[in-house]
């Protein structure tokens, strides 16, 4: 009972601290007159995937490594086929032409995993590739993104003072939140004999996942299809490069490939299948988002 305890309250402040972060980093993005598409792959992408970040770094320092790796694994793929096919569900997605460079760009960052962990371990080397991608990639983003104005109500920016109070308070809950949850969860996984990557792949990504879907379903409700997307896109490139990079580069992260090799394929396949739905028909439709849904909600099963 603890553990449930544990576990819940974990969630619950990573959602208030993601809740937080997001409100407030966005609020400082508008500052600069970002787009919302650029706002979806930067800002509001890496701040809801702190939570991804914070349980992932607690996990390799607890020794728990299984759960860190399974949940940035779970992550990408909940991202997508549940929180994208939701999403597309609620309202079809249109994909713009700026999405058209990022979804390669998912792709081969998708890929970068199946190298790191093929010989069991991903080590500081492999995370410093990781982290010097990431810079590169959001270096890039700034400089060829359109800069142009977003739809948000300006006068509605919250003063300086209280942005910067409220990134604070966002990371410390999503702090907090994580250790919390790790430690319920792997108390869990030994309690009730679960492998603890299936641990990470489903109740503690799909939890440190619930920014991006919170997040995503109030930019549906207002119509901003830029901003899930580039949320989720940005989301999964930050969790791989970001995330994996820096927790390796604080502390290496041992794994057997083949304990791994078949929910990175899930993944990928992931990946794979949306880039075609949005390639082909520049938008995701309802159907096409209950097939990702439906494939989710089977991988889940599977895992079970």
């Amino acid at each position: 009972m603890l553990s449930f305890f544990f576990i819940v309250l974990g969630i619950g402040l990573l959602y208030l601290g993601g809740e937080l972060l997001v409100r407030y980093a966005s609020s400082l993005a508008l500052r600069f007159n970002l787009s919302p598409l650029v706002i979806g792959l930067t800002v509001v992408a890496f701040g809801t995937s702190a939570p991804e970040l914070a349980a992932t770094l607690a996990a390799s320092l607890s020794g728990a490594s299984a759960i860190g790796i399974g949940n940035v694994i779970g992550s990408n793929t909940s991202n997508l086929g549940l929180i994208l096919g939701l999403c597309a569900i609620i309202l079809p997605l249109a994909g713009q032409g700026v999405l058209r460079r990022e979804l390669p760009i998912m792709l081969f960052v998708s890929l970068l995993p199946f190298f790191w962990f093929w010989n069991g371990s991903m080590g500081r080397l492999d995370g410093l590739i990781g982290v010097s991608l990431l810079i590169s990639y959001l270096i890039w983003t700034f400089r060829t993104a359109p800069a142009e104005a977003n739809d948000l109500d300006k006068p509605h920016i919250a003063p300086l003072w209280l942005t910067l109070i409220g990134i604070l308070g966002g990371l410390t809950l999503l702090v907090l939140g994580a250790q919390v949850l790790v430690e319920g969860a792997s108390t869990l996984a030994r309690a009730m004999g679960v492998p603890e990557k299936v641990i990470g792949l489903t109740l503690v990504a799909v939890g440190t996942s619930l920014p991006e879907l919170a997040s995503s379903v109030v930019a549906i409700i207002k119509r901003q299809t830029d901003l899930v997307l580039g949320n989720i896109i940005g989301s999964n490139i930050f969790n791989i490069l970001g995330i994996l990079g820096i927790s390796s580069l604080v502390k290496s992260l041992p794994l057997s490939f083949e304990l791994i090799r078949f929910d990175l394929i899930v993944m990928l396949g992931f990946a794979l299948l949306t880039s075609l739905f949005l390639l082909s028909r520049k938008q995701l439709v309802r159907w096409e988002g209950g097939v990702l849904m439906a494939g989710y909600m089977g991988y889940i099963v599977y895992l079970f």
